[in-house]
């Protein structure tokens, strides 16, 4: 299926707009389990997928969350990126668009996925080893219960993933495993 952008073409535009390895790492993360996450769901894990990994595009030109997302949602818009990948990134930051709220299982599912990541990779970083591969599903979900604990991780959002009918702890899961799977490329 055609979305406007390749995988390869969606990687070059990361890599054009992005310095910083780690929010390229979070990106590849986002990616990995928005896949996960469509497989799941019976969704277009392809397109889910591409927004995952291209959500935080704008994150070095527009750290502010104020405006964050409006120059992905242009940069994408101008190359004829789906529409329904635009708007989940659009509204991934409802900060950046007053008024504006989640109402779809994608959006959901972006949201709640790529929140994951953070938590999932401080807990991660708080092993001795620092490897994804030690991490149990028991420790992220201890770990979301401890507000204290990857503050950035908001926990309200990814609890959506109740709203696209995955319950916390199998979220967890699923995002942890499609993590573990790419370990080596994100550094973990």
């Amino acid at each position: 299926m055609n979305f406007g952008i390749t995988r390869a073409a969606a990687l070059d535009l990361l890599r054009k707009h992005l310095s910083n390895q780690n929010l390229i790492n979070h990106s590849l993360a986002s990616e990995a389990v928005l896949r996960a996450v469509a497989e799941r769901l019976g969704e277009d894990s392809e397109k889910w997928g591409l927004a995952g990994l291209l959500h935080d595009l704008d994150s070095e030109s527009q750290p502010d969350l104020a405006t964050h997302t409006t120059e992905t949602v242009q940069i994408l818009s101008a190359l004829g990126v789906d529409s329904e990948i635009v708007e989940a990134i659009r509204l991934h930051n409802p900060t950046a668009h007053p008024g504006s709220i989640r109402t779809t299982v994608f959006q959901h599912a972006l949201a709640a996925g790529e929140t994951v990541t953070g938590l999932i990779a401080a807990t991660a970083l708080v092993y001795p080893d620092k490897k994804l591969a030690s991490v149990k599903t028991k420790s992220v979900t201890k770990r979301f219960k401890e507000k204290a604990f990857a503050r950035g991780a908001d926990r309200e959002v990814i609890a959506e993933c109740e709203l696209i009918g995955l319950p916390l702890a199998d979220f967890c899961a699923l995002s942890l495993t499609a993590m573990q799977a790419i370990a080596g490329e994100i550094g973990l």
